[in-house]
């Protein structure tokens, strides 16, 4: 709104505009002002300027695989007092993040050679009466061994599951047995 008001501040004036926006003139002069004197921006802005630095540098020294609570603790190990949210707020806010752990699992390839099935009920999930529509899905569950598929049908007037089937591998004759 600062930009806008910036934009037109010659044409309209600042109170006009203000008048129109839900922005108190007040507002845009204390922003005005922050903008041309540094000393007048508030603690927390003035905080955030010096830290950006050292979380950027702490993020880089480590290989850019460091996330929040690492660089925190770092910065508090080299004397900083700052908190965690501050370090989160401030990574998320330059488009920092730390690496993750583990392999993404993909569930589904698709084919672009197929065609992709319609939508036979519409999105629409409800029955007059019971086995009359039936929906399926599959989904997978982290497991300390690993990855087990789980499809399962499920009866759209009851909302009851009439057949399901777990298997440890994502094929596609393990989701018709669930039939």
């Amino acid at each position: 709104m600062i930009a806008f008001i910036d934009a037109h501040r010659g044409l309209y004036g600042v109170e006009p505009i203000c008048r129109q926006l839900p922005i108190a003139p007040s507002t845009c002069h204390a922003h005005v002002a922050a903008r041309r004197d540094p000393s007048k921006r508030s603690a927390r802005t003035k905080r955030d300027e010096t830290l950006r630095p050292e979380i950027a540098r702490v993020y880089a020294e480590n290989f850019g695989v460091y996330g929040a609570r690492k660089v925190w603790r770092q910065l508090r190990r080299e004397g900083f007092e700052v908190a965690r949210c501050t370090v989160e707020r401030l990574m998320r806010a330059m488009g920092l993040q730390g690496a993750v752990r583990g392999k993404t699992v993909r569930t589904t390839v698709p084919d672009p050679a197929q065609p992709c099935p319609r939508d036979k009920v519409n999105r629409v999930f409800s029955a007059p009466a019971p086995n009359r529509l039936w929906v399926s899905d599959f989904s997978y569950v982290a497991t300390w061994r690993g990855f087990v598929y789980v499809a399962f049908v499920i009866d759209a007037y009851a909302r009851r599951i009439v057949g399901w089937r777990v298997s440890s591998s994502a094929t596609a004759g393990f989701v018709l047995d669930a039939l």
